[in-house]
């Protein structure tokens, strides 16, 4: 299989086997009017299979939550046919508006129009924890 790279736009690339539709979701990149292209299940020396996201249009995504999804994921810039900018991503010590707090008793669950907001807690298992309730969150529980 042949896919063009893109003149201008971006370029998400290490992303685990299977986990690019997770990102398509959660970028909401389906409300776009320009082209994306998913790849799934590419060859990789390093990581043995991977996905790969290209989007040909230059737009503001949200690096919390692609580190989530996927710390290991690469945000490549392209301008003019070109590399310009290369992000590696990590989990974030803060995700806002990322997570959900489940605890019924949660001042979110009551004071609706207040952001979601979770620290780390154990980086080695992705959890985090909501700062008004101490709730934690494990794995990918994203809204």
């Amino acid at each position: 299989m042949n896919v063009d790279g893109i003149e201008n736009g971006i370029v998400l690339d290490h992303i685990t086997a299977g986990k690019a539709m997770m990102v398509y979701k959660y970028l909401h990149l389906n409300k776009l009017g320009s082209q994306v292209a998913l790849i799934q299940n590419c060859t990789s020396h390093v990581m043995g299979k991977k996905d790969i996201v290209k989007i040909s249009e230059d737009l503001d995504i949200d690096l919390d939550v692609l580190g989530y999804i996927d710390p290991g994921i690469t945000v490549n810039y392209i301008k003019n046919g070109k590399r310009v900018e290369k992000k590696t991503l990590s989990l974030p010590e803060t995700l806002t508006n990322v997570l959900k707090c489940k605890n019924p008793r949660c001042i979110t669950s009551i004071e609706q129009e207040l952001p979601q907001v979770f620290k780390i807690v154990d980086r080695s298992k992705a959890q985090y924890r909501c700062i008004y309730c101490d709730t934690v969150v494990k794995g990918e529980e994203l809204n």
